[in-house]
């Protein structure tokens, strides 16, 4: 039965083509901008640590003297960071900051090129669940004993040597030889939490360096770089001694104990510190923030993502008044054949389902335009008006869910029209034939 009404739905739409177009444009407009903010807002909700979000923390420590800032700050002073990778209760941790380079072969022809590198250590890579097609992170004896050695992205890998395997290649930084050991392959978590302050949605960077080799090639921070202290600094070593936060510190732990283990000698740290002269508030603590609670922290989804999707659905509802207008003039226009549909023997739910299939094909097609409407305005949004990629790249749940969307919205607005013109009388149109 449902290929029949389906065939007749498929008839009228044809007979009144161009009020069918207005309806499915009506629809598709309104679902194109709801799913425009819908999938802005589920792409920078989404948690890219997956299962791992309850083990990875965030650590931050309020470091700072009592008259200064009261906030906690996203990162960690280097001291801090070179200072708490002594402990060995964390299955894996690992400090690190952006910085970025000029990059050259052993081409000489080939010119130098500027890419972004991330410092870190080696359990970065496991800890991130980083993919590996060649080779493999750094030894972790690299992590205490300073080596130039490297890994690199698909992307540069592809650019540098057509994409072959280059693990045991040597590519000069800033002049320096870097022998790689590892490439990765792709991988972009959105956000990209490990490093939310510095840009939630920046692209990852194509080069990973040992942070062993930060005192001594005297790496540049290319992140933020926030003190609480005027202090005079003039030499790298002062910067690295200084109370300048530009770290980050990440520590994985798999279970309660060992978190609470960790947390005591956090606690240690913070009172040894305190000893040396440092952490002089009222109450210094230490603060561990799993994934989700680390997105919460910083405001990943900002509440303009909110609101545009509130926004978006009164605008949707605004185009399905419009749609049950046109439907309900549709569908009154033939009610005289609908009368005598009813006078042969068809019964009001045999007409109602039928006139409720029509809505719903015409759903459909907005929804399959509307989806279209999408994806061009994301494109937009990234191309001309400098959206993060990340936040504008469809996905693919959005094939299914807009057409969803629409059919259901569809469903909803024809439940009136189709409602009145299963109610006339039809003796009073059986006149009139």
């Amino acid at each position: 039965m449902f290929f029949y009404y389906l065939d007749l739905a498929w008839r009228s739409i044809k007979k009144t083509p161009l009020l069918s177009l207005l309806m499915v444009f009506a629809i598709s407009v309104g679902i194109g901008i709801t799913i425009t903010a819908l999938n802005v807002y589920q792409m920078s909700a989404t948690n890219p640590a997956g299962e791992r979000s309850s083990e990875l923390y965030s650590v931050r420590l309020f470091s700072q003297d009592q008259d200064s800032w009261e906030e906690l700050n996203p990162q960690i002073t280097y001291q801090d960071g070179f200072n708490m990778r002594q402990s060995s209760i964390p299955t894996r941790q690992t400090p690190m900051f952006r910085t970025g380079m000029a990059v050259q072969t052993e081409d000489p022809k080939q010119a130098p090129r500027l890419e972004e590198a991330r410092v870190t250590d080696s359990d970065f890579f496991k800890m991130f669940s980083v993919p590996f097609i060649y080779g493999g992170p750094w030894d972790k004896q690299i992590d205490l004993e300073a080596g130039y050695q490297m890994v690199i992205d698909k992307d540069l890998n592809q650019e540098l040597f057509g994409g072959e395997n280059s693990v045991g290649k040597v590519l000069f930084l800033n002049q320096k030889p870097y022998k790689i050991v590892g490439v990765i392959d792709d991988w972009a978590p959105s956000p990209k939490y490990y490093d939310v302050n510095n840009g939630a949605f920046n692209e990852t960077e194509s080069m990973f360096l040992p942070y062993s080799l930060t005192p001594i090639e005297e790496y540049q921070s290319w992140g933020n770089n926030n003190s609480w202290k005027n202090e005079s600094i003039l030499s790298y070593q002062d910067k690295l001694n200084s109370e300048t936060h530009w770290n980050q510190y990440w520590v994985e732990l798999n279970n309660p104990e060992q978190k609470q283990a960790f947390e005591q000698w956090l606690s240690g740290y913070i009172e040894q510190q305190q000893q040396l002269g440092r952490f002089n508030s009222d109450k210094p603590y230490a603060s561990l923030s799993n994934v989700e609670r680390w997105l919460e922290v910083n405001k990943v989804v900002p509440e303009d993502a909110k609101v545009m999707v509130g926004l978006s659905t009164l605008f949707l509802v605004v185009c399905l008044v419009n749609m049950l207008g046109l439907l309900l003039a549709k569908f009154l226009k033939r009610a005289s054949e609908v009368g005598v549909r009813r006078a042969i023997g068809a019964s009001r739910s045999h007409i109602f389902s039928q006139h409720m299939v029509e809505v719903g094909l015409i759903g459909f097609f907005g929804g399959v335009i509307g989806i279209a409407w999408a994806a061009m305005t994301l494109s937009a949004l990234s191309s001309r008006f400098g959206v993060e990629e990340s936040l504008t790249q469809l996905d693919m749940s959005m094939w299914f869910i807009a057409p969803s969307i629409a059919i259901g919205s569809a469903l909803l607005a024809g439940l009136y029209p189709a409602w009145r013109v299963c109610a006339t009388n039809p003796s009073s149109h059986l006149k009139s034939q």
